[in-house]
C-alpha cells in the first residue's frame, strides 16, 4: 500500500489511455513546434476527471466518497470561468481535485519521466499512486515533477493533482482585490520523456538552456550559450555537447562541440561561446529575425537529448529623458497592458484565444506590451518574439504585503527569469505594482528581488510600479526603472493634470528612467453622454464610454510630446474581471479596456490608438453609440491618418474642421443636428482609394427638455 495519501490507493475503475510516442515533438518544452532526435514531449490534457470541495476526513466516508461525483474534463480547465466573472464576491476559492488514469507502456523501462504543468491556480499537490511528487505555490508560473520512480510500467496509473486558489499570506497575490486568480490545471500540462542523462528539465521548470547575449552591432555579436546537464545514473558517463547557431533559413552560422566525463554528482554547467560576424538584427515589429539555437547532447554518437531555443540579436538603452533605444535608433514605446482572462473561460485559454488578443494588439499598433500583473504562457511570450512585440514580464507581487511572502516573491522570480531567459523580446523584469506599506519591508524586499534578478540576468532591467506618481515615495528608486500609475480625471484631479506632472517630473528629476505605466478610465458601453466634464467620480455607479474617449484623446496628446517618458502603457487592452468588485453598475468587472470583455465590441478610444499608432488606414467617426444626443448644436470627431476627412451631415458637408491633439484629431465643431434622424458620414481619397465611415445620431428636442426639466427638479427638490 502507498505511504502517501492511503485514499489514493482505494480501487478504481480502469481507464486505458493510449500512450503516443513519436520521433517528431509536438512542441517544445516552452511551446515552439520543432523537430527533435531524443526527447520525447507529449500532449496530457485529456482524459481528467475533474471534484471541487475539500477532501472527507472521516475515514469510513473516505473511498466511497473519493470514487463518487467525478466531472469529466480536459485541460486547461478552471472551476471560476462562471462565478469570478458574474457576481461581486461570490466565488468559490478552496480546494478542487483533478485525477487521470494513465498506463505508461513497458517501452519506457530505463527512462526518466517529468510531467510539466504550465499553471496551476494557485498551489499544486501532485501525487502519482499515492505518492507526493511534488508541491508548488503560485499560479502563473510552472513548475516539474519527476514521476519516474513512482510509476508503474504496463499497468494503471493514477496521477492526482490537488489545487488550491484560497489567498494566503505567503502566496502572492495576497488576496483577489485586483484580479481573481482562478482556481485549477488552467494552462496545458506535458509529459517529458528522456534518456538518464539529460539537458536538465527541472531547473525551475526552464528550458535548461540559457543563451546571453553582449555587445550587439551590426558589425558583431558575441553569443553565450550555457546548458545545465544531468546525469541520473550511478556513474560517470562519456558525453558530448554540441551547441549550434542556424538562421532562421536553416542555415548553420557557427557550431560548437566539447566532450567531457558528466559525473552523476549534481547538475553540471557547460558553456558555448560565439562571435557572429554581421548579425541579422532583432529589430521589433519592422523585422523580428529570429535565430535559433540547437543544443544537443550525444552519447556513442547518437543524439540522447535535444533543446531549440530561439535567439533574438538586439540591444535595448532605457536612456533618462531621451527615450527608447532599439539597437541604436530611438524606438516608439506605444504601450498596452494585458490580463489574460477571458469572458466565459476565465484564464482557461488556448492558443487560439492568446493569438487573438495578440491579433487586436497588433492592429491597434502597439510595439510594446506590459502582461500584468503575473507570469502569462510562454506561448505568448514566443509569439511575441516572431511578431517583434517588446515586452514587460511581471509577477504578481501587488497591492499590499503581509510580511509572510518573501520567500515566495523570490520563488517566483526566479521562475519567471529562468523559464523565460531566452526570449528576445522581453526588456525588463517587474518586481512589483503598487505595494506601499510598510515602506521600510517593502523597500527592502524590492531592492532584495532586484539583486536576485542581477545574479540571474544581469543584462536586462528591472522595474517598480509606485501609484503616487512622487519619486521621493519611501518605496521608490530600488529598480532600474520607476513606473508610475496615474489616472489623472479618474481617480485624482483633473484630466488636464496629467501635463504640469510630466514637466514638474522631468525638471525634479533629469536622472530618473521614467515610464508611465497605467493610465486611462473606465467605459461601460451602455453608459453614453456628451456632457462631460473634466474629472468623473469613479465610485459613481456611471462610468461613460465619451469620457474614457476624452482622457485618451487629451493625455496621448501630452504623452507623445515628452521624450521624459520613455514609455506609457494605456490600462488596459481588454476589460477583464475583479470579482471583489462592483463598479459603473456592472458586478466583478474593471471596464478599462479598449475592447469589451467578450472581444466583441471596440470602444472608441481603440481607434484613437489605431490612427495615432498605425501604419493601417483609419477612418473613424467617434460616438457612435452615443446616438440619443442631449445637445442640438454639438461637436463631430473624426480619426483619420490618411489626411483631413470630408464629413457630410444628412448630405450637406461639413465646414469649418481644427486639428484636435494630434495629427490624426480632426473635430467639426457648431454642428446643428435635425430633429430626428441625423446621418454623419465622413469620406476620403487617399492613393486613389475611398474610405468612408457612417453613423446615426438622433435628436429629440421635446425629449431633451423633459429630461432637462425632470433634472431641474430633481436639483431644487434635494433629490
Amino acid at each position: 500500500m502507498a505511504k502517501g495519501f492511503h485514499f489514493f490507493s482505494v480501487p478504481v475503475r480502469p481507464v486505458l489511455r493510449n500512450f503516443f510516442l513519436a520521433s517528431i515533438l509536438l512542441a517544445c518544452l516552452l511551446g515552439s513546434i520543432f523537430k527533435a532526435e531524443a526527447r520525447e514531449v507529449t500532449p496530457f490534457n485529456n482524459g481528467w476527471e475533474f471534484k471541487k470541495g475539500p477532501f472527507p476526513t472521516d475515514a469510513m466516508q473516505t473511498a466511497a466518497r473519493w470514487n463518487a461525483d467525478w466531472e469529466q474534463v480536459n485541460v486547461p480547465h478552471t472551476w471560476n470561468a462562471d462565478d469570478m466573472q458574474k457576481k461581486t464576491n461570490s466565488f468559490y476559492a478552496g480546494v478542487a481535485y483533478y485525477r487521470k488514469h494513465y498506463v505508461f507502456p513497458e517501452s519506457l523501462e530505463g527512462k526518466r519521466l517529468f510531467l510539466r504543468f504550465e499553471g496551476v491556480g494557485a498551489c499544486a499537490e501532485v501525487y502519482v499512486n499515492g505518492y507526493l511528487v511534488g508541491t508548488h505555490k503560485g499560479a502563473y508560473s510552472a513548475f516539474v515533477c519527476e514521476i519516474g520512480s513512482q510509476v508503474r510500467l504496463g499497468e494503471e496509473n493514477e496521477i492526482v493533482v490537488k489545487s488550491d486558489n484560497v489567498a494566503r499570506p505567503d502566496v502572492i497575490p495576497v488576496n483577489h482585490a485586483l484580479f481573481g486568480v482562478y482556481g485549477g490545471i488552467y494552462r496545458p500540462v506535458w509529459l517529458i520523456v528522456t534518456e538518464p542523462c539529460n539537458i536538465v528539465v527541472n531547473d525551475c521548470a526552464s528550458p535548461g538552456v540559457y543563451i546571453t547575449q553582449k555587445n550587439v552591432s551590426k558589425q558583431s555579436a558575441d553569443v553565450s550559450v550555457r546548458v545545465k546537464l544531468d546525469n541520473a545514473t550511478l556513474a560517470p558517463a562519456a558525453l558530448e555537447l554540441e551547441n549550434a547557431i542556424y538562421t532562421r533559413e536553416g542555415k548553420l552560422v557557427k557550431v560548437h562541440r566539447q566532450f567531457f566525463e558528466l559525473t552523476p554528482q549534481g547538475v553540471q554547467n557547460y558553456v558555448s561561446d560565439f562571435k557572429i560576424s554581421h548579425p541579422h538584427l532583432w529589430q521589433g515589429r519592422e523585422d523580428p529575425y529570429l535565430y535559433k539555437v540547437v543544443s544537443r547532447l550525444k552519447q556513442d554518437g547518437q543524439v540522447i537529448d535535444e533543446v531549440i531555443q530561439p535567439l533574438g540579436l538586439r540591444k535595448y538603452e532605457a536612456v533618462a529623458g531621451k527615450g527608447f533605444f532599439l539597437n541604436g535608433k530611438k524606438y516608439p514605446m506605444y504601450g498596452v497592458t494585458r490580463h489574460q482572462d477571458w469572458w466565459g473561460m476565465g484564464s482557461a485559454l488556448t492558443n487560439r484565444e492568446h493569438d487573438f488578443d495578440l491579433e487586436q494588439i497588433m492592429e491597434v499598433g502597439a510595439t510594446t506590451v506590459r502582461f500584468a500583473h503575473y507570469q502569462q504562457s510562454d506561448y505568448i511570450y514566443s509569439r511575441c518574439d516572431t511578431l517583434g512585440l517588446i515586452i514587460w514580464a511581471e509577477i504578481p507581487f501587488v497591492n499590499r504585503v503581509t510580511g509572510q511572502e518573501w520567500d515566495n516573491v523570490h520563488q517566483q522570480m526566479r521562475e519567471l527569469i529562468r523559464q523565460s531567459f531566452n526570449h528576445p523580446s522581453i526588456y525588463v523584469w517587474g518586481i512589483h505594482n503598487e505595494v506601499y506599506h510598510p515602506h521600510g519591508y517593502t523597500a527592502a524586499l524590492t531592492q532584495s528581488v532586484h539583486d536576485l534578478c542581477k545574479l540571474e540576468d544581469p543584462d536586462r532591467y528591472t522595474v517598480a510600479v509606485n501609484g503616487y506618481g512622487h519619486a521621493e515615495h519611501p518605496v521608490n528608486g530600488n529598480t532600474d526603472i520607476q513606473g508610475m500609475n496615474r489616472y489623472f480625471g479618474w481617480y485624482e484631479k483633473k484630466i488636464q493634470d496629467i501635463k504640469p506632472w510630466i514637466e514638474k517630473m522631468a525638471k525634479e528629476y533629469p536622472w530618473q528612467r521614467l515610464m508611465l505605466t497605467e493610465y486611462g478610465a473606465d467605459a461601460n458601453i451602455e453608459h453614453q453622454t456628451e456632457l462631460l466634464g473634466d474629472a468623473l467620480n469613479w465610485g459613481s455607479d456611471f462610468y461613460p464610454e465619451t469620457f474614457q474617449t476624452k482622457t485618451h484623446e487629451y493625455q496621448w496628446g501630452v504623452i507623445s510630446q515628452h521624450p521624459y517618458i520613455l514609455a506609457s502603457y494605456l490600462w488596459n487592452m481588454f476589460d477583464f474581471a475583479v470579482p471583489q468588485w462592483k463598479r459603473g453598475g456592472v458586478d466583478a468587472r474593471n471596464m478599462k479596456g479598449l475592447i469589451t470583455f467578450d472581444r466583441k465590441i471596440r470602444k472608441d478610444a481603440f481607434y484613437w490608438y489605431k490612427a495615432n499608432w498605425s501604419k493601417e488606414p483609419v477612418l473613424y467617426l467617434t460616438q457612435r453609440r452615443n446616438t440619443e444626443r442631449e445637445r442640438r448644436e454639438t461637436s463631430v470627431t473624426v480619426y483619420s491618418n490618411l489626411g483631413t476627412p470630408r464629413v457630410f451631415l444628412n448630405g450637406r458637408e461639413l465646414d469649418g474642421v481644427r486639428k484636435g491633439y494630434t495629427d490624426v484629431h480632426y473635430i467639426f465643431d457648431q454642428v446643428t443636428l435635425a430633429e430626428e434622424r441625423n446621418v454623419l458620414r465622413a469620406v476620403i481619397v487617399s492613393d486613389g482609394k475611398e474610405y468612408t465611415d457612417e453613423i446615426v445620431w438622433n435628436y429629440n428636442g421635446e425629449h431633451v427638455r423633459q429630461a432637462d426639466a425632470y433634472e431641474h427638479k430633481k436639483e431644487h427638490a434635494g433629490w
